[in-house]
C-alpha cells in the first residue's frame, strides 16, 4: 500500500508538505500543491483514516467484514452476531462485498480508506493468503472466520468440521443406512474438504464402501444442490440417505425429492450442515449439524476489538484461535433406512 512518505519521495517534497496538502492547509505554494495532488492521483494514494483517527484520539475500533459468500442466510447469521457484539464493545462495523481479485482489491481499498483497524474474513476469503497479505501490507490485522485450516499468525474462530461430518455420518449409519450419497461443498473453502474427509472416515470405520458415483460436486448454493439432487435421485439406484455439506444444498435435495414423489424421510433421509434458518423452516425440518454461527460472529468481533485495543497501546497482539462447539440437531428429515 502507498504511504504518505512514498508520495513525498515521488513528488520531491517533504512529508509535511504532503500532509498539509491533504488537509487543505493554505501554507503550501500553489505549484507544490499541484505537484503533490498529481502524485497522489498517479500513485492512487488514499488516506489511512485509521491512523488519522488514532492521532486525533478516536477510540472506537472500526472493523471491516469482507465477504464473498453465496449463502445469504449464513452471512445474515454472522452479521447478527457481529452487530450484537459491536453494540457491547463500542466498535463500528463496515461491510464490503467482493467477487474476483479485482473487486477484492477495490473492496479492500474502500475499507482501508474508511479507516478500519481490522478486517474479519468469512468463508471462503478466510482461506485466502493473498487477502491476508494485502491487509498486512496496509497495516491492518485480519481474522479468519470458519476456516478449517487456520494460519498460525492470523486469529481465527471456527468449529471442527471434520468431527461434525464424522458425527453426522455415524448418526445416519446408526439409522441403518448403508447406501449414502454425499454432496461436496465449494472446493475453494477448506471446511468443504474436511466435511468430505469426515464422511469418508465414518464410512470406512463402519466397514462401508463409499460409492464414488454417489459423491457429487456442489458449491454451497441452493442451485448447485438442485443439480446434485437430480444427479443422485434420478439414477436407477438412488441412495437411501443423502448428506449435503450445507443446509442450502440439503433443502434443494428435498425440493427435488418432493418433485419426484419421493417421501422424506420414509423413503429418503436428508441431512445438512450449519443449521442456518432454512433448516427449521422447510418441511420436514432438517436434521443438521448446528454450527453456532451467531456466536462465531460475536466472538470474532470480540477478539478483534480486544486485539485492536492492545495494538493501540503499543502491544503486539498474538493470534487467538478459538474452537467452538457444534451439536447434532435431530429433526424430521431423518429416519431409519427403509426395509
Amino acid at each position: 500500500m502507498v504511504t504518505i512518505h512514498d508520495v513525498a519521495r515521488y513528488a520531491g517534497v517533504s512529508s509535511m508538505t504532503v500532509s498539509r496538502t491533504i488537509n487543505g492547509t493554505k501554507y503550501v505554494r500553489p505549484d507544490l500543491r499541484e505537484k503533490v495532488q498529481a502524485t497522489i492521483k498517479a500513485l492512487n494514494y488514499t488516506v489511512n483514516q485509521s491512523a488519522r483517527n488514532t492521532r486525533v484520539g478516536a477510540t472506537g475500533p472500526r472493523i471491516g467484514i469482507l465477504y464473498s459468500n453465496p449463502s445469504p442466510s449464513y452471512l445474515n447469521e454472522i452479521m447478527l452476531g457481529g452487530l450484537q457484539q459491536s453494540s457491547r464493545s463500542g466498535c463500528q462495523l463496515l461491510l464490503e462485498e467482493c467477487g474476483g481479485l479485482a473487486s477484492q482489491k477495490t473492496a479492500l481499498k474502500k475499507l482501508l480508506a474508511a479507516g478500519v483497524d481490522g478486517v474479519i474474513l468469512p468463508p471462503p476469503l478466510c482461506d485466502s493468503r493473498q487477502t491476508v497479505n494485502m491487509l498486512k501490507a496496509g497495516g491492518v490485522m485480519a481474522l479468519a472466520l470458519a476456516t478449517a485450516r487456520p494460519m498460525e499468525e492470523v486469529s481465527s474462530v471456527r468449529i471442527d468440521d471434520y468431527q461434525g461430518a464424522l458425527a453426522m455420518t455415524r448418526y445416519i449409519i446408526k439409522l441403518g443406512h448403508k447406501d449414502i450419497g454425499f454432496i461436496k461443498g465449494d472446493p475453494a473453502h477448506t471446511p468443504a474438504d474436511l466435511r468430505y474427509v469426515g464422511f469418508v472416515a465414518a464410512m470406512e470405520e463402519a466397514g462401508l464402501k463409499v460409492d464414488d458415483s454417489k459423491v457429487v460436486p456442489g458449491m454451497f448454493t441452493y442451485r448447485s444442490g438442485l443439480l446434485a439432487g437430480e444427479a443422485l435421485l434420478k439414477r436407477p439406484d438412488p441412495p437411501t440417505a443423502i448428506f449435503a455439506s450445507n443446509d442450502d444444498m440439503a433443502a434443494a435435495v428435498m425440493a427435488i425429492a418432493h418433485g419426484l414423489g419421493i417421501k422424506v424421510p420414509e423413503q429418503l433421509t436428508v441431512c445438512g450442515f450449519d443449521d442456518t434458518p432454512v433448516a427449521s423452516t422447510i418441511w420436514p425440518p432438517l436434521t443438521t449439524i448446528h454450527q453456532p454461527i451467531v456466536a462465531l460472529g460475536r466472538t470474532a468481533v470480540a477478539i478483534m476489538t480486544e486485539q485492536i485495543k492492545k495494538a493501540r497501546t503499543g502491544e503486539r497482539p498474538e493470534a487467538v484461535h478459538q474452537l467452538m462447539k457444534f451439536t447434532l440437531v435431530e429433526r424430521a428429515s431423518a429416519a431409519k433406512a427403509p426395509a
